[in-house]
This record gives C-alpha cells, sequence and structure tokens, in this order.
C-alpha cells in the first residue's frame, strides 16, 4: 500500500462523489484510479462496456431494468 499525494481539489471530489457512492474516500479514488486505467487500456470500448465487461468478469449477472415482478 502506497501513498499517492493529489492537489486539494481533487481530494475535495473524491470526498463528496465518496459519500454519493457510499464508498470510502480511499475505495472511492481506488475506483477511479481503476476505471481511469481500464479506460486508457481499452479505449474503443465506452464506460458502460468497460463496467459490463468487470461485472461480468466478477460473475454479476444484472438483470435489465423492469425485469422483477412487482
Amino acid at each position: 500500500m502506497g501513498i499517492v499525494n493529489i492537489d486539494d481539489e481533487l481530494h475535495d471530489q473524491v470526498r463528496k462523489a465518496s459519500a454519493v457512492t457510499f464508498r470510502s474516500i480511499n475505495a472511492q479514488a481506488a475506483y477511479w484510479i481503476r476505471i481511469g486505467m481500464l479506460c486508457e487500456t481499452n479505449p474503443t470500448l465506452s464506460f458502460h462496456e468497460v463496467i459490463q465487461r468487470e461485472m461480468s468478469a466478477a460473475g454479476v449477472s444484472p438483470q435489465p431494468l423492469g425485469a422483477h415482478a412487482a
């Protein structure tokens, strides 16, 4: 585990986003780093496609909206 120095404005954005996504500040930063790395190394994929591939690789099979009976 290492320490990453980021500017105050970016840290503030990470802190705000972590509150919305119910992640710790470190988990939010790690998420953004991982997604950014995946998007940079797969430039032909959209963000949605990157997330779909990651979910599939983790064994997650999300149901389409409206698939559950009320």
